[in-house]
């Protein structure tokens, strides 16, 4: 089976079985439903399936998965729609397979430090419940109050908290799936060491759901470290912000987070949440938000005090300390809501770009550069302490670049910058289908015809997430 949309697959005899799988009331057909699950938070892009299915354990996933593999169904695998480069949007129509009832946390082992969860718990409620236990699972999206542990497998999702403490691949240790023919494996051991064979666990971690379907996640976790600052630096040069980023770990200083958010991105969200913690002057071009985490109190406020002796060199201006738990909240409500308060002021196309942190300056020029050549408005914001920068497009006659040959060509010149500085195109939103066209910007052809024949070794018959990352060949 190709990549082109096959109608009318679904027979009454199958859609019959499906219910028998799962139930009726599991099995969801109306229109409504469908558009409910035809999109994600990708652009404005909604793609019909012709099912929506919830399966409840994992012997109804590997049912679902055995009669689509007999039938050569499309099956689409779903956690909470928050993904950002269309990985879960059903665009060939057939199955889509919500993860939404798979949502217990198994096991909390204080002992081992690890935690046992189905993918569909929303990553904050995991966090809060290994919290309670004086544990910590650092990965933490801005979306973690509403998307999925299973999706930021997935898509091995990052966060503020990556620049210190890792991204999402650091604390997977095994992981339950079911292969697209139905069968049900682990890929690995609950051990912290393993060197036996290939490593399969790190494989399904940002396979964008292509080679299987997670049912069980095994995460090792940490202790929570006792305190934290939080410091919000403005600056009168995005360029300076971005060199400031560098000097910041050159020093030998390690923050728990180090954001980038421009001027007017941070004036969209503060309008959009009623806020004016942040104070804003007329040559104010953006703020890093740093924050340092730690056991030891007094050497956390050395570090900070450091910090901000060193950021004199490149012309901060006054800095904020949060006082207290609320104004932290606030700030990081703010920094959290940016992707949501800039596309509903029309960015609507939003690009994950990944650069050394050095490279940083020059990839902020380029973009502003860009966006002069070509006509339209841009913000950016994003992880700056690992060289994760969110790039948002407010094109004016443009609002999704999918099949759009005039962003294409704008995205491609946007790439080809991005990978002149030693980047790549994605650091944590993944492929998907959006951003398949520039998979060769970055790849060998050798490169993606290895990924193909992965893909085919898990998946023969080709029904799973088929066009993701890459267009199939069979």
């Amino acid at each position: 089976m190709g990549d082109q949309k096959q109608q009318g697959l679904l027979t009454k005899e199958i859609v019959d079985q499906f219910i028998s799988i799962v139930g009726e009331a599991n099995v969801l057909m109306d229109e409504s439903s469908l558009t409910d699950y035809g999109h994600d938070e990708t652009e404005r892009l909604v793609f019909l399936p012709e099912i929506v299915l919830k399966p409840a354990n994992t012997a109804q996933v590997a049912s679902i998965m055995k009669l689509c593999n007999k039938y050569l169904i499309p099956v689409t695998p779903r956690g909470a729609g928050t993904g950002l480069s269309g990985g879960a949007l059903p665009h060939l129509g057939g199955v889509l397979l919500s993860t939404e009832k798979l949502n217990k946390i198994l096991l909390i082992d204080e002992r081992n430090l690890q935690v046992t969860t189905e993918p569909g718990v929303i990553t904050e409620v995991l966090q809060n419940a290994v919290k309670e236990k004086g544990l910590f699972y650092p990965p933490d999206p801005s979306s973690k109050g509403s998307c999925f542990i299973g999706g930021n497998i997935a898509e091995n999702s990052g966060g503020p908290k990556a620049v210190k403490y890792g991204v999402v691949k650091d604390y997977v240790l095994n992981l339950e799936v079911v292969l697209p023919n139905g069968e049900i494996m682990w890929t690995g051991a609950n051990v912290l060491k393993n060197a036996t064979g290939y490593n399969l666990t790190q494989l399904i971690v940002g396979s964008e759901g292509t080679l299987c379907i997670v049912t069980k996640i095994v995460l090792k976790l940490i202790p929570y470290p006792k305190y934290d600052l939080l410091m919000l630096v403005p600056f009168n040069s995005l360029e300076k912000a971005g060199a400031a980023v560098s000097a910041i770990f050159r020093a030998g200083f390690v923050p728990s987070a180090l954001e980038l958010i421009e001027i007017n991105a941070l004036q969209i969200v503060s309008k959009m949440v009623d806020s004016t913690v942040v104070p804003v002057t007329d040559t104010t071009e953006g703020h890093l938000i740093i924050e340092v985490d730690g056991n030891n109190m007094d050497v956390l406020m050395q570090e900070v005090e450091a910090i901000a002796e060193l950021l004199v060199e490149f012309d901060a201006g006054d800095i904020l300390f949060a006082d207290d738990a609320q104004q932290k909240a606030e700030l990081w409500k703010l920094r959290r809501r940016a992707a949501e308060a800039v596309k509903l002021d029309g960015y609507t196309i939003e690009e994950d770009t990944v650069v050394p942190r050095a490279e940083l300056p020059a990839l902020i020029k380029g973009v502003k550069e860009l966006g002069i050549q070509y006509g339209f408005k841009v913000v950016c914001y994003g992880h700056a302490g690992d060289g994760n920068l969110h790039i948002r497009i407010n094109h004016p006659t443009i609002k999704n670049s999918h099949g759009n040959e005039e962003m294409t060509q704008i995205l491609k010149a946007l790439f080809a910058l991005v990978k002149s500085l030693g980047g790549t195109i994605s650091g944590e939103h993944g492929i998907g289908l959006i951003q398949k066209p520039y998979m060769e910007t970055v790849f060998s052809l050798n490169s993606i015809q290895l990924m193909r024949d992965i893909k085919k070794a898990f998946d023969p018959n080709n029904i799973l997430n088929v066009g993701k990352i890459f267009d199939s060949k069979d």
